[in-house]
């Protein structure tokens, strides 16, 4: 399949990238390297740098390409950049976005697979969350994500659209050649990594949550279980849109639980250092995911949060710079 992946040289985007041309399928990655990274462009991808409000360069590549789906990875996704600067994610999160449908339309192009996010279910009522609990965002970032879903529905029922929509729960992990490497670190795992890698405490976000130990509990997926999630989705594009949490549906992990794991993969010490609360930070999110295993036979293969943790961990040992 001819597939272009928007966000491909961001940390998910990169791995999904690599999972596609693993499998055959014709790649093209559109990103404007804002978070993004040259050397995290997949060998054999067709590479092309633009923004999704360039709708003339989007027609071009979309065309010239013979584009049959796209996979939508680009957006800003840190929660509390969001609290604080909510205009920015709902332009970058919806009307980017709605600037790439209108091109896909303009090309005939109407099947997308869509990186969504378990934030749009907010706090949730009980657990684990499947997807036919209520959608109440507790922050702009899931609400902007919500919001396209939406976009989505509509234009379904307006232009033919199919879609799928991928909830992510916490992405974690690495692949032997592509990791998370941002300019600016808010992810739990590569934060306490890095502090282990400096020897220094690691932040806790808040430790007074109702959770089993008064921190932050969260389900971690493997980021390459994530890429296979969207491969088998794109199976199913032609014949219905729906929505997928994608998650281990287990018990999830504290962050304290992550961080005793990530001491065990490590060897070091890795101290806490306990500090406010961020905005926007719901108490528990942990998926439901018999929806995406009954209808896709999709099942994490990673689900082990020490597997998970030592493929990051080696991962930033080879790139302690990151690309």
């Amino acid at each position: 399949m001819r597939v272009l992946v928007t966000g491909g040289a961001g940390y998910i985007g990169s791995i999904v990238s690599e999972e596609l041309v693993n499998q055959g399928h014709q790649v093209v990655v559109y990103d404007n390297l804002y978070t993004g990274h040259q050397k995290a462009v997949v060998e054999g991808a067709h590479f092309v740098r633009g923004d999704l409000m360039e709708g003339d360069l989007l027609r071009e590549t979309l065309s010239v390409h013979a584009t049959e789906t796209v996979i939508h990875m680009a957006a800003d996704a840190l929660v509390g950049d969001s609290m604080l600067n909510p205009a920015k994610f709902f332009r970058n999160n919806v009307t980017a976005g709605l600037s790439l449908l209108d091109a896909m339309n303009d090309c005939g192009i109407r099947r997308i697979v869509f990186s969504s996010t378990a934030a749009v279910y907010g706090e949730p009522e009980r657990l684990p969350i499947e997807e036919t609990d209520p959608t109440n965002p507790k922050n702009p970032y899931g609400e902007s994500k919500l919001a396209f879903e939406r976009v989505l529905h509509w234009y379904e029922k307006a232009y033919g659209f199919r879609y799928v929509a991928l909830r992510y729960f916490n992405a974690a992990g690495a692949s032997k050649k592509y990791g998370e490497a941002h300019d600016r670190e808010t992810h739990l795992i590569p934060l306490i990594l890095k502090a282990a890698a400096d020897n220094r405490p690691a932040a806790v976000f808040g430790a007074d949550y109702a959770t089993r130990d008064g921190t932050c509990l969260r389900d971690y997926v493997h980021v390459i279980d994530i890429a296979r999630a969207h491969i088998l989705a794109l199976g199913i594009l032609g014949q219905r849109s729906t929505v997928y949490n994608i998650g281990c549906g287990n018990n999830g992990y504290t962050v304290r639980e992550v961080i005793e794991t990530a001491r065990e993969v490590t060897g070091k010490p890795i101290p806490e250092r306990v500090v406010s609360r961020r905005l926007g930070d719901p108490a528990v999110l942990v998926a439901g995911n018999e929806k995406i295993k009954r209808e896709l036979a999709w099942s994490p293969t990673m689900q082990d949060l020490h597997e998970i943790i030592a493929s990051a961990w080696e991962w930033m040992l080879q790139h302690p710079n990151g690309y």
